[in-house]
């Protein structure tokens, strides 16, 4: 479901679920993304079920670091949760587009540059134009609207 103000919206049940805040999609919605979204880190706002909205990156495309074989798709919620949130409804808002994928020499490197990517997320959801989606009918969860019963 795309729509004017936002590159991308997808609502799944969450089941691959690391660190409390990470997330990633299943292999049928990353195969099913429209041709023209580019690889590499996006930002957004993710809520999980009926639970406040926060801010969120997301990483799409074949992590090089980690030399993977398929396509993939993960989100990292910028909050602490007191609890996994695996099978839960996850609601995630893509708004704009930080930086091409890349690879890295090492992972200290790769931690840097997803810390950079968070820092310079929180700041431009912070504009008006991004925090006002915060606020968008998406995250008023229906379990009828989740896409393709995932």
């Amino acid at each position: 479901q795309i729509f004017m103000e936002c590159l991308l919206q997808i609502r799944y049940y969450a089941k691959n679920v690391y660190f409390c805040c990470l997330a990633n999609f299943p292999e049928q919605i990353v195969d099913n993304l429209p041709a023209d979204i580019s690889t590499g880190i996006y930002y957004g706002w993710a809520s999980v079920g009926s639970g406040d909205v926060h801010k969120m990156v997301v990483s799409i495309g074949w992590n090089p670091y980690y030399k993977n074989m398929k396509k993939s798709m993960e989100t990292h919620i910028i909050h602490t949760f007191e609890e996994d949130f695996y099978g839960e409804i996850l609601n995630v808002a893509i708004v704009g587009y930080l930086r091409p994928e890349k690879n890295f020499d090492s992972l200290e490197s790769l931690i840097s540059a997803i810390q950079g990517d968070i820092e310079e997320a929180k700041k431009r959801l912070d504009l008006p134009e991004h925090l006002k989606l915060k606020d968008d009918n998406f995250f008023q969860v229906s379990k009828s609207k989740i896409m393709n019963g995932h």
